[in-house]
């Protein structure tokens, strides 16, 4: 065993104030050039957000729900059984008042976001009537949306969560049938079409809008839906582009692949111009291991349009630390899934599980009916708990999201530039057995349990061997640094530089 190991630690610390990161007083219309999303002054774009999941789509995970409140019909349904038509009419008008408000958006834009994802019901913007109408009460609350994202310098992104008819055969689009009906019938085809033509005269005009997401993860290959289906998605796709582009030329257009918006077998040239193609990015492995993204960054060569990730998340800080820095790296934006939840420490906001919300879960999962009075109460209580200013803020997560300090910076997470740039290590030939498997830093599996599901790991390095950690501080500062090492033997040393300072 070597003695005298000297090991070498790099520090990379950028300083940005809040109003530096600002877009300015006005944002102006984005559009595509080549690889990358830019304004009209050509000014590169970042986009970095979250989605507003669970607000005009409820998701049944999100409320504690089991198989009886899946999604949103569902969740209607258990609301109606136990509080009554008129008091459940009553009770989702003010959610959806008090989920996402100005008081959101102005936090997000405080945060250092720029950009929102909200995933839209098509239900809640047309009726599922053999003649469908259009409902008010959707193109409002985006209209509020949209007017509270100018005030704070924010894009948005209109994503397409639940189609008519749904996409995916799944619960996650509020499908009725839980097969993908809008592939089947003609007539949900059609009405997309004219949602999607409907939404783009409204906002044709508006720079706030970034671009339209057409279909939120359709067709996933686990149901079947995959193979009977997938021939018949870029076709959707061409002609919802084409209906818009009748009425909005100017706004870009997303696009995910099947599979929960993963496989891009199906595209092999941009069929518009100001495209851009979308795929969602959950390490889900137990223990902790990042996935790869190659497959899209040669199809972004293939393609030359930028790329984007329109969901991640739903893991720890460790892995947003990570996959942030990564798509940072490989000029990839994201938008994080979801901006709050309930009762959850992983979100940069949880919401407050309600007094007896639990008989409530259990009454979704096949157990006993609640006391409608117990039921009301509880109902209630939600819709204070979700208000911004009664949610918990972890600022932790935020700052992983966005890899700023003050944070914990795990080892395995030094940056993602490469040999020689973010790592040098003598042994290039093996590769890590763990977390970032296709590089050559020794990562070392340290959970007692080695399925938990935040696991814990630690770098190994032997002499002359470094990393590189980079973060930023929205503030000029002093702070503390500590870090936690051990030696194989001694004497040993650690070499540390902050910003080439040694």
């Amino acid at each position: 065993m070597k003695k005298n190991v000297i090991l070498f630690l790099i520090l990379s610390s950028s300083i940005f104030s809040f109003a530096q990161k600002k877009q300015g007083k006005s944002i102006s219309f984005l559009h595509t050039a080549g690889q990358d999303i830019v304004n009209e002054s050509g000014k590169k774009i970042f986009l970095k957000g979250v989605g507003l999941g669970n607000w005009l789509l409820p998701e049944g995970y999100m409320w504690k729900f089991g198989g009886l409140g899946d999604r949103p019909r569902k969740i209607e349904k258990m609301v109606s059984d136990l509080i009554g038509k008129e008091k459940a009419a009553a009770f989702w008008k003010a959610f959806r008042q008090n989920y996402i408000t100005e008081a959101d958006i102005k936090r997000i834009a405080e945060l250092g976001f720029n950009s929102v994802r909200p995933a839209l019901n098509s239900r809640l913007f047309l009726t599922e009537e053999e003649n469908p109408v259009y409902v008010e009460e959707g193109f409002q609350l985006i209209d509020s949306l949209v007017t509270w994202c100018k005030k704070y310098n924010l894009y948005v992104i209109i994503d397409m969560h639940g189609a008519p008819g749904g996409q995916t055969g799944a619960n996650i689009d509020d499908s009725p049938n839980d097969i993908p009906e809008l592939f089947i019938e003609k007539k949900y085809q059609d009405q997309l079409v004219d949602l999607w033509v409907k939404l783009a005269q409204k906002y044709k005009d508006e720079s706030v809008v970034a671009a339209y997401d057409l279909l939120n993860e359709p067709l996933p290959i686990n149901t079947g839906s995959a193979d009977k289906y997938k021939h018949l998605l870029e076709p959707l796709y061409k002609r919802i582009t084409a209906a818009i582009r009748k009425v909005d030329q100017k706004h870009m257009i997303t696009l995910e692949g099947f599979n929960w918006s993963n496989d891009w077998s199906l595209f092999t040239k941009p069929f518009d111009n100001n495209v851009f193609y979308q795929f969602h990015y959950y390490c889900w492995a137990r223990p902790d291991n990042l996935n790869g993204i190659d497959q899209y960054l040669k199809k972004r060569d293939e393609l030359n349009t930028p790329i984007w990730v329109g969901e991640t998340g739903e893991k720890g800080n460790a892995i947003y630390w990570a996959t942030t820095q990564l798509f940072e790296s490989k000029n990839i934006g994201f938008s994080f899934w979801p901006w709050k939840k309930m009762d959850t420490e992983n979100t940069p906001y949880s919401i407050n599980k309600p007094g007896n919300w639990d008989l409530i879960s259990e009454y979704s999962k096949g157990g006993a009916k609640p006391d409608a009075v117990l039921a009301e109460g509880a109902f209630n209580e939600l819709l204070e708990n979700i208000k911004i200013s009664n949610c918990k803020y972890f600022e932790d997560v935020c700052n992983a999201i966005l890899t700023r300090v003050p944070a914990k910076i795990e080892a395995e997470n030094y940056g993602h530039d490469g040999f020689n740039h973010s790592y040098f290590v003598s042994d290039t030939i093996n590769k890590s057995k763990f977390y970032r498997k296709d590089e050559s830093v020794k990562i070392n599996l340290d959970s007692k349990v080695a399925d938990q599901f935040w696991s814990e790991q630690s770098i190994e390095l032997q002499q002359s061997e470094w990393v590189v950690y980079s973060f930023e501080s929205l503030t000029t500062r002093k702070y503390n640094l500590s870090l936690r090492a051990s030696a194989a033997a001694d004497p040993a040393q650690l070499t540390i530089f902050i910003n080439n300072k040694k």
